[in-house]
């Protein structure tokens, strides 16, 4: 990548909060400045007033940062508490019996819990995994729908120590395996069906299929009855959830542990091979989730909240689970999917249940948008009054439908970066002050230092793009890669040598100091707002028995914002029509089954060979040329075998 990275999108529309919004905000221009005079004259003791302020601490920390060990953070390491107890225990005595949760289901049943009720749940459920032999630090696998019971699930994972990891109820068998060993996870947490658009997906067959041989550390496996659907289960090892939490007190006394434990670890996609554990601590987390809810979503007491995130990802951890329960909000999930049974179901879900805070993807919005303006029309939406969108950078065009036709021009949109490993928002507007830039994360929010800079570390003018990097330490930051300290500091650190935690996007910033995301720097894709690693996918297609070799890319899409684009190589002579359809098909069925469906390749075109240097790299930013039907204008000269490319240009029809 070249120091100067130009951006295509030219957007100089301004859009203002209202009066009526900017009078009610949490955070005024006033409060704003205070924030960013005291985080520029002491960054860390900024923080930890915070989290002095905002967190309930059973032992009060001393230590408010200690870098010793660089980059290997720790935030108030002598402080100690309990996340479960921070969401759910100190909203007892004024908020007991306000909704916790609405949830409703696919076929538009709706169950609702208050915090007591939430409460009882949690500890219940958490009885039930002390007595099943789960300790502080055991980790515990969460493959589940977007239902109650995941959200009960890790809150009682914090709630008595243990180290959730909840992998996303889509993935596949194979992919499930790969973190149940990553891990060394002594339990899994189910369903025996998930009901997504009027489908019953078996879920519980995908556990049995990870677990399969042996070989593994799991002991138990709960698995909560979703539908009266028949499984198979395991004598000694599967054990129902209504049987677990049978006769279980409701009062569980919250374990306190230290700041740093580890509350969670996710797994995100990563550019070489095995996806990594992201480690995220118990005391730093849970401050950058309560704040960023409190300062981006304005969240107040009587707002309605709706991320429509699911939990196996970290927006579902942070603005489902941790952040606006920490906050005493209501908040609404929902297992099913945006156009069933019709198009219209996410604004008949904010209409039905007052949603005064929405929170989706731009590939949702853009899917949306489909149905023209006339459908969401149709719902009483006065509700809405701040809307929110993350997962990848929204098009303006996207932005301002969002804006009109959902907004009726009257809601800020908080348009967040952030990523897994930063573990909340990191650039955003604040809402009642910041002004809007469709297509434009605007500002850093205070106490996050971020900067744009080249290839030798140097920090850019205003206007050149370049690499996203983050110089100060802030307080949810991933704390290390589960089981491979030196791929943390190679894959966030080594770059500028511990200086800078590089991002791995690329951004410019414009003259009013809005950043603006271009796009990764790596071969990670972003696909529905899902980071998909090009390796994973590339190994599953070497899996088949007739690829010997693969190579995937991204392609821009007008709703996913990327698709799965694969280049193959196969071990046989290259097939012809038919025959050469179902082979396609086969590999698109082949990778869904080892990944999951979200992988599965848009298009596959198949190769005599793949572009490559004589050192045998093979050269992805042309196939990215190619994948978008565009000319190669790039220098070519360190190829092997420049005829490649022809053969690759080529449609499957002409070859």
């Amino acid at each position: 990548m070249s120091n100067n990275i130009s951006s295509i999108l030219q957007e100089n529309r301004n859009f203002f909060p209202s009066k009526k919004f900017k009078k009610q905000a949490n955070i005024t221009e006033q409060i704003y400045q205070q924030m960013l005079l005291k985080a520029e004259k002491n960054n860390v003791g900024f923080w930890a007033d915070l989290a002095k302020e905002k967190l309930t601490w059973a032992k009060d920390f001393t230590v408010d940062l200690d870098d010793s060990k660089a980059p290997f953070y720790r935030w108030f390491t002598d402080g100690k508490l309990n996340a479960s107890y921070n969401c759910i225990d100190r909203h007892l005595t004024d908020k007991s019996d306000k909704l916790a949760i609405i949830f409703e289901h696919d076929d538009g049943k709706v169950d609702q819990y208050t915090y007591k009720e939430l409460h009882d749940e949690v500890c219940r459920f958490a009885n039930a995994l002390t007595t099943q032999g789960i300790e502080k630090g055991d980790r515990v696998i969460i493959y589940m729908p977007m239902i109650p019971q995941a959200i009960f699930a890790m809150q009682a994972c914090a709630r008595v120590g243990a180290i959730h990891s909840v992998v996303f109820a889509g993935f596949s068998s194979a992919s499930l395996r790969d973190r149940i060993e990553s891990a060394g996870a002594k339990m899994i947490i189910t369903t025996n069906v998930s009901i997504r658009g009027g489908k019953t997906i078996l879920v519980k067959k995908s556990v049995d299929e990870a677990l399969e041989g042996g070989g593994n550390s799991v002991c138990k496996v709960i698995v909560y009855a979703r539908t009266d659907y028949k499984i198979a289960m395991q004598d000694k090892r599967d054990i129902y959830w209504h049987d677990v939490v049978a006769g279980m007190s409701n009062y569980h006394d919250a374990v306190m542990v230290e700041s740093e434990h580890p509350l969670f670890l996710l797994y995100t996609s990563g550019s070489t091979g095995k996806p990594k554990g992201v480690q995220h601590s118990t005391g730093g987390y849970l401050l950058n989730a309560h704040l960023t809810n409190e300062w981006v979503f304005d969240l107040k007491d009587d707002d309605v909240f709706w991320c429509t995130a699911d939990v196996g990802w970290i927006t579902g951890h942070t603005y489902v689970v941790y952040g606006p329960l920490s906050m005493g909000a209501t908040i609404v999930i929902f297992e099913g999917v945006p156009t069933y049974p019709s198009a219209g179901r996410f604004w008949e879900i904010c209409q039905n249940h007052a949603v005064s805070v929405f929170y989706t993807a731009p590939t949702a919005i853009r899917a949306l948008m489909k149905f023209g303006d006339n459908l969401p029309k149709q719902y009483d939406l006065s509700k809405l009054r701040l809307l929110g969108t993350v997962g990848e950078p929204i098009n303006p065009e996207a932005w301002i439908w969002y804006y009109k036709v959902i907004g009726n021009e009257s809601c800020p949109i908080v348009d967040t970066w952030w990523q897994t490993e930063t573990g909340a928002v990191m650039i955003a507007p604040l809402p009642g002050i910041t002004t809007m830039k469709p297509g434009s994360c605007t500002k850093p929010l205070p106490g996050i230092d971020a900067k744009i800079v080249d290839e030798k570390g140097n920090v850019l003018d205003n206007g050149e793009g370049g690499i996203l990097v983050i110089e100060k330490p802030w307080p949810s930051m991933i704390r290390n890669v589960w089981g491979d300290e030196q791929r943390y500091i190679d894959a966030y650190f080594k770059q500028f040598a511990n200086k800078y935690y590089v991002v791995g996007d690329s951004a410019h910033i414009d003259a009013e100091g809005n950043f603006w995301i271009l796009g990764r720097i790596d071969d990670v894709l972003n696909v529905s707002g899902h980071r998909l690693g090009t390796m994973e996918i590339e190994s599953a297609l070497v899996s088949h028995q007739l690829v010997a070799e693969a190579a995937v890319v991204g392609k821009p899409h007008e709703i996913k914002g990327e698709s799965v684009f694969a280049f193959v190589v196969l071990n046989i002579d290259i097939p012809s029509g038919e025959k050469r359809e179902i082979l396609m098909q086969d590999l698109k069925k082949h990778v869904a089954k080892e990944i999951g469906a979200i992988a599965k390749p848009d298009e596959i075109r198949i190769g005599i060979n793949l572009p490559k240097t004589r050192s045998g790299k093979i050269m992805r930013r042309l196939l990215r040329t190619i994948a978008k039907g565009e000319e190669i204008t790039t220098d070519t000269s360190t190829l092997e075998d420049e005829s490649i490319l022809k053969q690759l240009q080529k449609t499957p029809e002409t070859f």
